[in-house]
């Protein structure tokens, strides 16, 4: 389904029926709402609600009904050229224009007079008759879910899935004014997990004068939102679920500083003043006893104090062994350029591998259970893995097989086939590049590719790392043939490091004992 339109970050604003059935006063909300959504360079989207009457309304209930709802709407009718007129308005002043319609009639007219929204109300999210009328519209659909269960949320996505709508969802409470109590506001984080691929907005009818919930929604996950607008006067008084022009200026003001505060989903590079901060209170290595050049230091001869120098050895990167370059005084700092710290590299690169690829499962709400092995495949050396290779994470291997492959950003996997295994790939998370057999595809969650035994295939992934499904046949250790003769000649232990579960105290006797059976393999 492709996106026609952008519900992010976009205010709908309810003029409902307070228009009180006058031209001249729907204008004038228009126009004082459109001046505040001017000052904070908000898109808006100005609503209308419009009822068939002669139909919508029994007709026992034409005249003299004594139900609230039915003599406000018969008290605020307006005819279709009055409704012209408050569109044009809209219109003209660079706004976007959506509509409400309660019955089938209305969908027509909506469509008639070429409305860009259709918003559906959470009373009417169950009338199949109007939903029907709607999908048909080919209009971009919000739609609200007060009073709604879950699996009444899950039928209507999922109907407008079926219908090809391009639509959004709005956590709503129809309670009017909705009290803190009521506000439910972890919903909006339910529907943003539930249905990852829809926006999520919020239809607020609390206080207008609270301005804490919507820098709340916002945290939650809410990227749209409605409010109702209107204006009093001496013969007209507000309700109390609606916003004045100045109670929507405070509001949207308190949103933009949400956003602020938010800031970006990607984690920000540290802010000098913060270094700073962190660097005043990080403790350093020092000598706790005179050391000698060339001796190997052990934690009894140091100890870890504040203030941390620029360029002394940090606690972090603290470990027995460590040889001193240079003689170090009693009291001293240990400076890194006067120090060789030893270590493997190659563990290092597979163990810093292992942080990300948890995150990526974390990230993507894949669980695994305690018993998996997992391969980390480094065909050109481990000091190039971030650059070939990929973690495959074993979960059965029997008649058939099931792994989960996971690269890293901007990893790949070189070409190669398999003689004996056919193989199934499903993406879960991020976006895969696959050539099979000479034919690159661009590979997306739910998509799945197909590679029959004989088959050349390499894949490669971009910024956003991927995982992966791999359903086959038995997986043999010896079936796997490169297209570069370089790989083809290693040893396996040399291009792969095979361990239980994350291997986390395996890797560096896994490493001495492929690095004994290489040298002896030279050596026969």
């Amino acid at each position: 389904m492709e996106s026609t339109f952008d519900f992010r970050d976009l205010f709908v604003l309810d003029l409902a029926n307070n228009h009180q059935g006058s031209v001249d006063h729907g204008k004038k909300i228009i126009q004082s709402m459109s001046d505040v959504c001017s000052k904070h360079g908000a898109r808006a989207a100005i609503k209308f609600q419009f009822r068939q009457l002669d139909s919508f309304i029994h007709p026992d209930h034409q005249q003299g009904s004594d139900l609230k709802y039915i003599q406000r709407f018969q008290g605020t009718r307006m005819e279709r050229a009055a409704f012209d007129a408050l569109l044009q308005e809209v219109w003209s002043r660079g706004h976007l224009a959506a509509c409400t319609p309660f019955d089938e009639e209305s969908v027509e007219v909506i469509d008639e007079m070429g409305f860009d929204i259709i918003k559906v109300a959470s009373c009417s999210a169950k009338d199949w008759p109007l939903l029907e009328a709607v999908a048909a519209s080919g209009k971009p659909v919000i739609c609200s879910t007060g009073g709604l269960t879950t699996f009444d949320i899950d039928n209507v996505v999922s109907f407008f899935q079926h219908q090809a709508v391009h639509f959004a969802l709005m956590h709503c409470v129809s309670i009017y004014p909705t009290p803190d109590e009521k506000l439910a506001l972890q919903q909006i984080r339910n529907l943003d997990e539930r249905y990852p691929d829809t926006v999520i907005g919020w239809s607020t009818h609390e206080d207008p004068n609270d301005t804490v919930p919507v820098g709340m929604a916002m945290a939650l996950g809410a990227r749209m939102f409605e409010r109702h607008v209107g204006i009093a006067t001496d013969e007209v008084a507000l309700n109390a679920y609606s916003s004045s022009p100045d109670r929507l200026n405070q509001w949207m003001a308190a949103h933009a500083r949400a956003k602020i505060m938010l800031g970006p989903l990607e984690r920000p590079p540290v802010a000098a003043a913060e270094q700073e901060a962190i660097d005043s209170l990080r403790r350093g290595v020092y000598a706790r006893e005179a050391i000698a050049k060339g001796s190997p230091i052990s934690r009894d001869q140091v100890f870890f104090a504040m203030p941390y120098i620029d360029g002394q050895l940090e606690t972090g990167l603290w470990k027995d062994g460590i040889l001193a370059t240079k003689d170090f005084a009693a009291n001293g700092p240990l400076v890194l350029d006067d120090l060789l710290i030893p270590e493997d590299e190659d563990i290092q690169a597979i163990k810093s591998a292992i942080h990300e690829v948890k995150a990526m499962l974390n990230s993507a709400h894949i669980h695994l259970g305690p018993d998996f092995a997992t391969e980390y495949s480094h065909h050109y050396g481990i000091s190039n893995f971030r650059k070939f290779g990929a973690v495959l994470i074993e979960c059965i291997n029997r008649e058939y097989c099931k792994k989960l492959v996971v690269q890293l950003p901007l990893q790949r996997h070189p070409s190669h086939y398999h003689a004996r295994k056919e193989e199934t790939f499903q993406i879960l998370y991020g976006k895969l590049y696959s050539e099979i057999d000479g034919h690159v595809r661009e590979l997306y969650p739910g998509d799945t590719v197909l590679v029959q035994p004989g088959v050349w295939h390499s894949f490669w992934t971009e910024d956003t790392g991927v995982i992966f499904e791999e359903v086959s046949t038995t997986h043999y250790d010896n079936d796997s043939f490169y297209e570069d003769k370089q790989i083809q000649k290693l040893e396996r232990a040399e291009r792969k490091t095979v361990v239980d579960n994350w291997g986390r105290f395996q890797l560096s006797k896994h490493r001495d004992s492929a690095a004994r059976e290489t040298s002896e393999a030279d050596e026969r």
